[in-house]
């Protein structure tokens, strides 16, 4: 009984957001309940090529359990998933590859680039490997390690949960959102 008391305890419960609470109502503003629900709905499309996948995978299994963070539907099409988890060596052959599944997923869209080598070309200073995926599509939040250990990873996720629940609704429609992706060849609708 004296152990079950001790998990109860460890439970972490998500603040509501600010606003005008009181008997059977609670009133706050619609960015910061949509964001609430951005940030902890995630369905991330993993992109993992090498090593840093592996550790990615052992992320997802029991023992470090992404679901805990409202990550457990992984998304394997881009049109259903909203983060991007870049993780491995990307060449330049598959940059072209990475940037149109990039375009496939829809607004709201984050990318969380895992490792080295993703997020700088690693140890790999060839001709045939992109140095950092940030030369293709637009990265939110960069993991180091190579490979990253899963704690990393999970910090990175919280990094994008972070972004996800902050972000307002019209951060999107700004001229300045509109000229990143522009600078990376992507057009806006």
């Amino acid at each position: 009984m004296n152990g079950k008391n001790n998990l109860y305890h460890m439970v972490k419960i998500e603040n509501a957001p600010e606003g005008i609470e009181g008997q059977g109502f609670f009133a706050t503003s619609f960015d910061k309940v949509i964001g609430l629900a951005r940030a902890n709905s995630l369905w991330p499309l993993p992109f993992a090529t090498s090593c840093c996948g592996i550790e990615f995978m052992a992320t997802m299994g029991s023992n470090y359990d992404l679901a805990r963070f409202g990550s457990e539907r992984m998304s394997f099409s881009p049109r259903q998933a909203d983060l991007l988890i870049v993780a491995g060596t990307i060449s330049k052959k598959l940059g072209p590859v990475l940037k149109q599944v990039y375009d496939q997923m829809a607004e709201p869209k984050w990318v969380l680039s895992v490792g080295a080598c993703a997020s700088s070309g690693g140890i790999f200073d060839t001709y045939s490997v992109l140095q950092g995926i940030d030369n293709v599509i637009p990265v939110d939040v960069y993991v180091p390690g190579c490979p990253p250990r899963p704690e990393q990873i999970i910090e990175g996720i919280l990094k994008i949960q972070e972004l996800a629940r902050n972000e307002s609704l019209r951060r999107r429609n700004s001229d300045e959102y509109k000229k990143m992706l522009e600078s990376y060849n992507i057009e806006t609708v």
